[in-house]
C-alpha cells in the first residue's frame, strides 16, 4: 500500500484534518495507518506515549485514530524562541536554541532522523499520511522542505491536495501548486480537495469541470465548511473558534497573550454550552468574569512583562484582592502566579534573570535547564519551572494553578469528543470519492 502526502495549496489549507479524515477512512475499512508530519511549527506541545514531546496537531491526529504517539509522528518541532530564534525539538527533545538561518543551514543534518521517525512507521502500519507544511512549492525554499517535497520524493508517496476555497483564488491555487511541482511528483498527484465550501455545494458543480477537464486534475470532494472546536493547533486555527453562548450560565476569561500555548486546553470549557469563553488580549474589566484562566506559554518571561505593559498584571492583582472571581494559571500561568520567576540557567533570558511574578503563591519559580516532560493519562506536564513548595498544584479558596495540561478534560468532554469526530468525518467521507483514493494507494 502506498503511503500519502497531504499537500495544501497554501497555509491553513485544512490539511491537519484532512489528515486525520483520509487516516479514519482507511482504518474504518481495515487498514493500520499513522499520521506523520516531519516538521511542525507550533507553540501548542504534547507529551506523547513514549514521553517525547510533539505538536499537538499529530497528538491530536493520533487520538482520533487510536495509535500510540511517540516521537516518531513529528521528529522535529520549532518552538518560539528569544528574538528571531526557535527552540528546537528534535527527536521529541529539546536540542538547541537556533537563528532561522542557522536552522535552514543546518537542515541537512535533520533529514536522517526524519527518515528514521518515517521508516520506523512504514514499517508497522499500513499507511502513513505524512501532512505537508504551508505550501509545497514556495520556489525559493524547495530544497529546504522536510515536510512536502522531501518526504514525497524520498519516499514516493502518493499526493493529494487540500484548497481552501474560502479565500478566493481556489483555481490559481490549484494551477499553479500542481504545475509548479516537479514532474515526478506531479505524476503522484491522486487529485484535489476543494475545502471549507460555504453555502449550497451544486454551485461549484462547474468549478469541478474546470478543474478536471481543463486542468485534467480529478476533484476528489468539495467538503463543507464545519467548523470542529477541535485540535486547536495554532492561532490561525483558534480564529476558526465558533460557540453559542446563548444558554451559557458563567462566563470564562482566558488570557491571551502573545506566545500563548497549549490551547487545547480550553475546548472542553468551549464544548460546554454552560460556558461562554472569550480570549481576551488587552487590558478590559476582568470583574464581570466568573472565571480568569493564565492560560500555557511558551516564553513565560516574555508574556509576564507583556501583561505589564498591557496594564493586565495591575488589573489581576487587584482582581486577586478583591477575592471577587476565580484564578487559574495553567503551567506558564501557574508559574506567573508565584512571587518570583528565577531563570538563572537563561533558559528564556540573554543572561541570568530574576522576575517579579503576580505574588499570589508564597514561593519562587525556578527555571530548570532540563525540561520536565511527563504524561498521565489525560494530564501531562511539559515546563522547566520548578517550585520546592508546591512542585505540582496550589490551592486557595479563589486562586488554583497547577503544571498539568488536560486540567479540564473529563470523561464527558472523551465521549463529546468521539462522537463529535465521528460525525465530523462521516459527513466528509460523504463527499469524497473514497473509491478513487483506495484504488490510488493500494
Amino acid at each position: 500500500m502506498h503511503n500519502i502526502s497531504i499537500f495544501g495549496t497554501s497555509s491553513d489549507a485544512g490539511k491537519s484534518t484532512i489528515t486525520f479524515v483520509i487516516g479514519k477512512i482507511l482504518q474504518d475499512l481495515g487498514y493500520t495507518v499513522a499520521p506523520f508530519k516531519a516538521q511542525n511549527v507550533s507553540n501548542n506541545a504534547q507529551v506523547a506515549t513514549d514521553n517525547s514531546e510533539i505538536a499537538v496537531a499529530q497528538y491530536f491526529q493520533a487520538s482520533v485514530l487510536k495509535v500510540e504517539t511517540s516521537w516518531q509522528n513529528n521528529p522535529v518541532l520549532l518552538k518560539s524562541g528569544r528574538g528571531s530564534s526557535a527552540s528546537l525539538v528534535v527527536a521529541g527533545k529539546v536540542v538547541a536554541e537556533k537563528e532561522v538561518r542557522e536552522y535552514y543551514r543546518d537542515l541537512d543534518t535533520l533529514k536522517p532522523t526524519v527518515k528514521e521517525a518515517f521508516e520506523y512507521l512504514d514499517a508497522r502500519y499500513d499507511c502513513v499520511v505524512a501532512e505537508g507544511a504551508g505550501s509545497p512549492v514556495e520556489l525559493n525554499l524547495m530544497d529546504k522542505d522536510l515536510s512536502n517535497i522531501y518526504i514525497a520524493t524520498e519516499f514516493k508517496t502518493k499526493i493529494i491536495l487540500v484548497a481552501d476555497i474560502e479565500k478566493g483564488g481556489v483555481f490559481a491555487s490549484i494551477w499553479g501548486v500542481y504545475n509548479l511541482l516537479p514532474k515526478a511528483l506531479r505524476e503522484n498527484v491522486i487529485g484535489v480537495i476543494v475545502n471549507k465550501f460555504r453555502g449550497d455545494l451544486t454551485l461549484f458543480d462547474e468549478g469541478i469541470h474546470i478543474i478536471e477537464k481543463e486542468f485534467g486534475i480529478p476533484v476528489l470532494g468539495v467538503l463543507p465548511y464545519l467548523s470542529l472546536n477541535l485540535g486547536f493547533e495554532d492561532s490561525e486555527s483558534l480564529k476558526n473558534l465558533t460557540q453559542d453562548c446563548s444558554k451559557a450560565t458563567r462566563t470564562v476569561c482566558v488570557i491571551q497573550y502573545p506566545t500563548m500555548s497549549n490551547y487545547n486546553d480550553f475546548e472542553p470549557l468551549i464544548a460546554d454550552a454552560n460556558t461562554c469563553v472569550e480570549f481576551v488580549s488587552s487590558n478590559v474589566s476582568l470583574k464581570h468574569f466568573d472565571c480568569v484562566i493564565l492560560p500555557g506559554s511558551k516564553l513565560v518571561m516574555q508574556d509576564l512583562t507583556w501583561l505589564k505593559e498591557t496594564g493586565l498584571f495591575d488589573s489581576l492583582k487587584a482582581l486577586h484582592k478583591e477575592a471577587s472571581v476565580h484564578i487559574v494559571g495553567i503551567c506558564g500561568g501557574y508559574e506567573m502566579m508565584f512571587e518570583y520567576i528565577e531563570d538563572e540557567a537563561a533558559i528564556e533570558s540573554t543572561n541570568s534573570t530574576c522576575m517579579e511574578a503576580l505574588g499570589f503563591i508564597d514561593d519562587t519559580i525556578v527555571f530548570q535547564k532540563e525540561k520536565i516532560l511527563k504524561q498521565d493519562g489525560r494530564k501531562f506536564e511539559i515546563h522547566h519551572g520548578t517550585s520546592k513548595k508546591y512542585p505540582l498544584e496550589y490551592k486557595s479558596e479563589k486562586v488554583y494553578g497547577t503544571f498539568s495540561h488536560g486540567l479540564f478534560a473529563d470523561a464527558w468532554f472523551k465521549s463529546y469528543t468521539t462522537k463529535t469526530i465521528d460525525t465530523f468525518v462521516s459527513t466528509m467521507k460523504e463527499r469524497l470519492d473514497v473509491e478513487r483514493i483506495l484504488s490510488s494507494v493500494l
